[in-house]
C-alpha cells in the first residue's frame, strides 16, 4: 500500500469497532463492514478514530482489530489508524506496528492539556519526531479535545513538518479555517495539504465549497457522502446540496450527544454492516421512543431519495 500523502481526496470512512452483544470483537462482522464501506465508494477507512471506542480496547485487541481491517481491505484503498496518545512512546509503538502491517499513515489528535501556540506546536514537533517518516494526519477536533488550533499555527505545523499531510478539519463548522488554510496554500505560504472534514457530514456541501478534498467522518450512510464529494467534482452543486438534503434529517440525529453512535450502529446494523448493534461497555442504549424516531426518519429519507432519483 503506498503511503498516505497531500493528495488524498474523496471519503475515508470513519469506521465503527463492531462487538458482539456480549462485547467481544467481533471480527466476522469486520469483514462485513469492510465491504459495506467499499460496496459504497469510499476512497479510504479510517479506524480507531474517537467514534471508534478505540479507549475501550486493549492494546492486542487494537492490534488484531487493524490487522483484519487491513487484511480485508486487501491493499484496495488506504488505511489510516488512529494513534492519539499524550505519550509519545505508546503512539510509536501502536504507529510502528500498523505500518508495518500496511496502514498508509496515521492521525493524532492533540493532547488535552495543550493551552497556548507554543504548547501545541511543541507537541506536533514532537509528534512529528516520534514518528518519523509516517505520514499523519492532524485531528483538528476542538469540541472533544478541548483544544483551540488556530490557522497560524496549523501553517506553522505544515510547513516545519513535512509528514503532515493531512488535516482532519472538524471545527463546529469553522468554515473560515478552510478558506484560510486554502488561501495560505494559494498564495505560496504553505504547502497545499489534504482537508478531509469531520462532524458527521452536517456541514459537507459547504465545506467542500470553500475548499475541502472530502471528508474524514462517520455515518451510517457513507453513500451520502460519496454521492456529494462526487457531485461536487463533477460541478454539480445543486445535485450535491439536493442528496445532502436528503439525509440531513437523520444525520443531524445521529450527531446527538450521547446517542449518536448508538443511532448510527442500530442503522448499521439494520443495513445488515454489522451483526450487533451493542457498545461496549460503558455505552448507552437506545430507548423504544428513539428507536420510533429513527424509523421514522429512514421512511421519510427513503421517500425523499426516490423524489430525487
Amino acid at each position: 500500500m503506498a503511503l498516505l500523502d497531500e493528495s488524498a481526496k474523496g471519503v475515508f470512512i470513519i469506521a465503527v469497532t463492531p462487538f458482539t452483544d456480549g462485547g467481544d470483537l467481533d471480527l466476522a462482522s469486520t469483514d462485513r463492514m469492510v465491504d459495506f464501506y467499499l460496496e459504497r465508494g469510499v476512497t479510504g477507512i479510517t479506524v480507531l478514530g474517537i467514534m471508534g471506542e478505540a479507549p475501550k480496547l486493549t492494546a492486542e485487541e487494537s492490534r488484531t482489530f487493524v490487522r483484519r481491517v487491513l487484511k480485508r481491505v486487501n491493499g484496495r484503498i488506504p488505511t489510516v489508524v488512529g494513534v492519539s496518545s499524550p505519550g509519545f512512546a505508546p503512539m510509536k509503538e501502536l504507529a510502528d506496528a500498523v505500518m508495518d502491517d500496511g496502514a498508509a499513515g496515521v492521525m493524532v489528535a492533540p493532547a488535552g492539556h495543550l493551552r497556548s501556540d507554543d504548547q501545541i506546536y511543541g507537541y506536533y514537533a514532537g509528534v512529528a519526531e516520534a514518528l518519523g517518516k509516517t505520514p499523519f494526519v492532524l485531528q483538528d477536533y476542538p469540541l472533544t479535545t478541548n483544544v483551540q488550533i488556530p490557522v497560524g499555527v496549523l501553517n506553522r505545523i505544515l510547513k516545519d513538518m513535512p509528514t503532515c499531510v493531512m488535516v482532519k478539519h472538524e471545527d463546529w463548522p469553522g468554515l473560515g479555517k478552510i478558506s484560510a488554510l486554502r488561501a495560505a496554500s494559494d498564495k505560496g505560504e504553505v504547502r497545499r495539504v489534504s482537508i478531509l472534514t469531520g462532524n458527521g457530514g452536517l456541514f459537507l456541501p459547504e465545506e467542500m465549497g470553500r475548499g475541502a478534498d472530502g471528508a474524514m467522518t462517520g455515518f451510517a450512510f457513507p453513500e451520502m457522502m460519496t454521492g456529494v464529494v462526487d457531485a461536487y467534482g463533477k460541478g454539480d452543486v445543486e445535485r450535491a446540496h439536493d442528496l445532502f438534503d436528503a439525509y440531513l434529517p437523520y444525520a443531524r440525529y445521529e450527531q446527538q450527544q450521547g446517542i449518536g453512535l448508538v443511532a448510527r450502529k442500530y442503522v448499521l446494523a439494520k443495513r445488515g454492516a454489522i451483526a450487533s448493534a451493542a457498545l461496549r461497555k460503558p455505552g448507552g442504549k437506545l430507548s423504544p421512543a428513539d428507536v420510533a424516531d429513527i424509523e421514522l426518519l429512514l421512511a421519510r429519507q427513503d421517500k425523499r431519495l426516490k423524489e430525487i432519483a
